[in-house]
């Protein structure tokens, strides 16, 4: 074994070992099941764990390599799987009383790839129920915590892998991103989280394949390791026909930060009052502003106009929800969480007209972004409108005192970008008084997702330096 190997190396440095037999697939399975034992009982991140089923893989994993076969990108890399994403013969609940103890015949598309690239399967992370809402908590696995304060949410939809990833139990994770999912627990437990431009990763089987609000995407440690993850779920395939076009290993080369001298960012704490922020948040992104200017960068305070993004995201969402859960719901009307069947039943008196002008609405969006970004490289905000809240709430009552009413109030600083179809990525970038992670988002326009990257990379380094200089 290979003493420079641990859980905190990065995990394209792990995949890297694994290929030269510096560490066996085993051996590093090992090193991450004993992080999992010492920290998964009270931080209940990774839900439906099988170590004998994990060896097995590992084993196969070491086998395959020996006999000469050519490794992929994510050879022998442990990974849990997000618990809404379907893969074959391992239990799968979407965090439902009603899923339980399902177990599906075949993977989703994300999970193919990320076995195809040779990752041992180890288990699931855990999900708020169907993944709706940013606080990952269900009545089949319980809640996951924040690493950083075990008082404090994870965040969600993704919360299990955020989580899992920031305690050192898995080298990287998949997600999913319709208000949030990816960004939100990203800034929350201090790791990286990317919403990809819509199209980017590709979504099969699909109720609804022209549906255009929730996409998958990865999560990591590092920018890098987010490439490297990237590379893999990315691509186009013949049964998701929106997909984009670029393979994914256009992401796979290491990322090289981007200049930040003559940057054009336009940075806001609130999109112009779109949305209430917590003072420690709004300090962070405020800092990250500084910091950019310091390196070079042109800031200005110019923003999108975004006028009709929270009723056209609200609406697409009834909508999506009701079509999906509306049966459900009315068979089994007390196996869902209030909010949820509230949701749910928003999109009951949709009209046809209502569901025309929330795309009508989006179409506008999109061109008024592309507009903006031929004068702006990117738009710097909030990921999160509140730092991590405490865990024993479904959602923070007040951000900044101003009362949030339902589930999603809170989530507006990351869903307004949702309905834009712009990629978004979730940059750890500084912390409360308290010592808890607060990210900054980074959007830029559809299709340079590459670009966004290079650009996280800088203000990555950007944070580290930042964080030296203060200490």
């Amino acid at each position: 074994m290979s003493a420079d190997v641990t859980v905190a190396t990065p995990a394209r440095a792990q995949a890297a070992a694994v290929r030269a037999k510096e560490i066996s697939a085993r051996e590093l399975l090992d090193l991450h099941l004993e992080r999992i034992a010492l920290r998964n009982p009270r931080l209940n991140a990774i839900v439906s764990l099988d170590e004998d089923r994990a060896r097995a893989g590992a084993e196969a994993a070491d086998r395959a390599l020996a006999s000469g076969a050519e490794p992929g990108p994510l050879h022998g890399l442990p990974f849990a799987f997000k618990d809404t994403h379907a893969v074959a013969g391992w239990r799968t609940t979407y965090g439902s009383p009603l899923f339980a103890e399902h177990v599906p015949d075949t993977d989703d598309l994300l999970v193919e790839r990320v076995r195809a690239a040779g990752a041992v399967t180890i288990g699931k992370t855990n999900v708020p129920e169907f993944a709706a809402g940013s606080h990952t908590f269900n009545r089949v696995f319980g809640t996951t915590l924040n690493p950083h304060d075990p008082t404090r949410s994870a965040g969600g939809s993704s919360g299990g892998a955020a989580c899992a990833l920031a305690a050192g139990m898995v080298p990287l994770a998949d997600g999913s991103d319709m208000g949030g999912s990816l960004r939100n627990p990203a800034s929350f437990c201090g790791v990286v989280g990317l919403r990809p431009s819509w199209g980017r990763v590709p979504e099969w089987p699909s109720a609804n394949m022209w549906e255009t609000t929730a996409t998958g995407g990865p999560m990591a440690r590092t920018v890098d390791d987010l490439a490297l993850l990237l590379s893999v779920l990315a691509g186009p395939d013949p049964r998701a026909p929106h997909a984009l076009g670029d393979p994914g290993s256009a992401f796979g080369a290491p990322v090289v930060p981007a200049p930040l001298t003559g940057l054009r960012v336009g940075l806001s704490t609130d999109l112009g009052g779109a949305f209430a922020v917590d003072r420690s948040v709004r300090a962070v992104v405020e800092a990250a502003g500084t910091a950019l200017t310091g390196a070079g960068a042109a800031v200005t305070g110019e923003i999108p106009d975004l006028t009709g993004a929270d009723e056209c995201f609200r609406t697409l969402r009834a909508w999506h929800f009701q079509a999906r859960f509306g049966l459900q719901l009315a068979v089994h009307p007390t196996e869902f969480k209030a909010s949820l069947a509230a949701n749910i039943r928003a999109g009951e008196s949709l009209t046809g007209a209502d569901v025309a002008v929330a795309y009508q609405r989006r179409t506008t969006l999109a061109q008024r972004m592309r507009e903006y970004f031929t004068d702006h490289d990117v738009l710097v905000l909030p990921v999160s409108q509140v730092p991590p809240f405490p865990a024993d709430r479904e959602f923070p009552d007040t951000v900044d005192g101003m009362p949030m009413d339902s589930y999603l109030d809170w989530m507006r600083s990351a869903y307004l970008i949702t309905v834009t179809g712009c990629p978004a990525v979730s940059v750890p970038f500084g912390s409360t008084p308290e010592g808890l992670p607060v990210g900054v988002q980074i959007v830029a326009r559809h299709g340079a997702d590459r670009y966004l990257l290079e650009v996280a990379a800088a203000v990555e380094t950007l944070a580290k330096s930042a964080s030296r200089m203060a200490v």
